[in-house]
C-alpha cells in the first residue's frame, strides 16, 4: 500500500515522501491519525503542486541546516555521568543529554533528530544529527565521569 506522509517519521521518511507500508499499518494506524494520507492519483497531484509552491521556502531550510552543520564543524562534545570504578556508567547517555550539551553551547537541535548507539560507557562516541533530509552532519560524544 502506498501513502503520502505528512510528517517526519524516523525509519520510514519524510513529510511528502510517498513510501510503501503494510496494508494494516497504513489503513490502522497511519491514515487515522493523520500521519498519511493514501497516494492516489488526485492525492499526489495536490502534494506535487504544494511541493512546487514551496521549493523555494524548503531550498531556505535546506541551507539554513547545512549552516547549522558547517558551524558545529568538528564539535566534540562532553557529556557527564556518574560511572562505577570500571567505566560503566550508572545508566546510559540520552539524546536529551545531548540536546541539552548542544543548547548550552547555542545550537537548539531537537532531541529527535539525534541518533546514537547505547552507550553505557566511558569514551569517545560519535552521534548523528539529522537536520534535513538531505543534510546529515555526525559529531563526537566525549562521555566522562561526572
Amino acid at each position: 500500500m502506498d501513502v503520502i506522509l505528512k510528517e517526519d517519521i524516523k525509519g520510514l521518511g519524510y513529510k511528502n515522501d510517498t513510501v510503501s507500508v503494510k496494508p494494516g499499518y497504513g489503513r490502522n494506524y497511519l491514515i487515522p491519525q493523520g500521519i498519511a494520507i493514501l497516494a492516489n492519483k488526485s492525492n499526489r497531484k495536490k502534494i506535487d503542486e504544494i511541493i512546487k509552491q514551496h521549493a523555494h521556502k524548503a531550498e531556505k531550510l535546506k541551507q539554513d541546516a547545512q549552516d547549522i552543520a558547517d558551524k558545529i564543524g568538528e564539535m566534540v562534545l562532553e557529556i557527564k555521568a556518574k560511572a562505577g570504578e570500571s567505566g560503566k556508567i550508572f545508566g546510559a547517555v540520552t539524546a536529551l543529554q545531548v540536546a541539552d550539551a548542544l543548547a548550552a553551547k547555542g545550537f537548539e537541535i531537537d532531541r529527535k533528530k539525534i541518533s546514537f548507539g547505547q552507550i553505557k560507557n566511558i569514551g569517545e562516541y560519535e552521534a548523528e544529527l539529522d537536520l534535513h533530509k538531505e543534510v546529515h552532519h555526525t559529531i563526537t560524544l566525549n562521555v566522562v565521569e561526572d
